[in-house]
């Protein structure tokens, strides 16, 4: 493992900038929650047909977009594909909420009862548990089964967030929020998508920039003063979570469901270029800022590497 010495601590904390208080922070992050929260059961019209022709996720976001299997199929065929993929992200949303809010829950625990910090996280949670059910509604509505991500993967999660420290909690819901944040922003614009999902992003997209902003100032004030174990722990954790998530982003069960050959159609996503591109370009806001607090440095940096996640 790659030591971490004081003066690279020293110039790492630096990068951190000024932290900001605590409690004013939550006291404008529960501001905005007052102004822009959203019932999607009442928000969106779930009733409405879908329209013929329209996609469910932007074309170029699908796993197979722009392969040689892609070209051989219909455009019937691959708005289908887009059909099942956007159940599989959003089984795969409701999965990272679940754990997101287990963490949260762990962090309030010991502090403040009475604070706004806590007011905010519970707050955050029942966002959280908004979108999960407006994900598993959509999901529902799209005549598609759930995508849950592997056995392994699903128990493995168990431990992680069982060991993870308070940074490494925060990394790691950096980590599932940003990337999908930055999928839904081109999303929710796209007139080529079904307007429901186009809804569905857009509520996710205003909540969720209250969530990173939490996240990212809580990561930040945590390393501060995080021991030098807990700074490389983290780091480890980190990766291996970015590993884990790149490997569920998309279940293979979805090629079956349109009548492709899954072995085949996995083997042409891992050889994509453009998916590569897309992956890398998703993760960039956050590698960008998990570089500058230090967190991608020795074996971390190497899983997030082999995650396809960082360049």
């Amino acid at each position: 493992m790659t030591p971490f010495t004081e003066p690279d601590f020293t110039r790492f904390r630096d990068a951190l900038g000024p932290l900001r208080d605590r409690e004013q922070v939550a006291e404008r992050l529960l501001e905005s929650s007052r102004k822009h929260s959203y019932d999607p059961d009442t928000e969106l019209d779930w009733d409405a047909p879908f329209e013929q022709g329209k996609w469910f996720w932007p074309p170029e976001l699908v796993s197979l977009y722009d392969t040689p299997l892609w070209r051989r199929m219909s455009e019937e065929q691959r708005i289908d594909l887009s059909r099942h993929e956007a159940a599989s992200l959003a089984s795969l949303g409701i999965w990272f909420e679940i754990i997101l809010m287990q963490l949260l829950v762990r962090h309030i625990y010991d502090k403040p009862l009475t604070s706004q910090h806590v007011r905010y996280a519970l707050t955050e949670i029942a966002d959280e548990c908004r979108h999960s059910m407006m994900f598993a509604r959509l999901i529902r509505r799209g005549g598609t089964p759930e995508y849950p991500v592997p056995r392994v993967h699903h128990n493995l999660a168990r431990v992680l967030k069982s060991v993870s420290t308070t940074p490494g909690s925060f990394a790691a819901t950096l980590l599932g929020e940003e990337i999908l944040d930055w999928m839904q922003r081109l999303t929710f614009p796209d007139e080529r998508v079904q307007p429901l999902v186009r809804g569905v992003t857009r509520i996710h997209v205003i909540e969720e920039a209250r969530h990173v902003r939490y996240a990212r100032e809580e990561l930040r004030r945590q390393l501060v003063t995080a021991p030098r174990w807990e700074r490389e722990f983290t780091r480890l954790s980190c990766g291996e979570a970015a590993r884990v998530f790149s490997v569920c982003f998309v279940n293979p069960g979805v090629y079956e469901a349109v009548g492709l050959d899954r072995r085949e159609a996995v083997a042409q996503v891992r050889a994509s270029g453009h998916r590569r591109e897309v992956m890398r370009a998703g993760a960039e806001r956050l590698t960008d800022f998990l570089d500058d607090v230090g967190l991608l440095r020795g074996p971390g940096r190497r899983l997030w590497k082999a995650s396809g996640l960082l360049a």
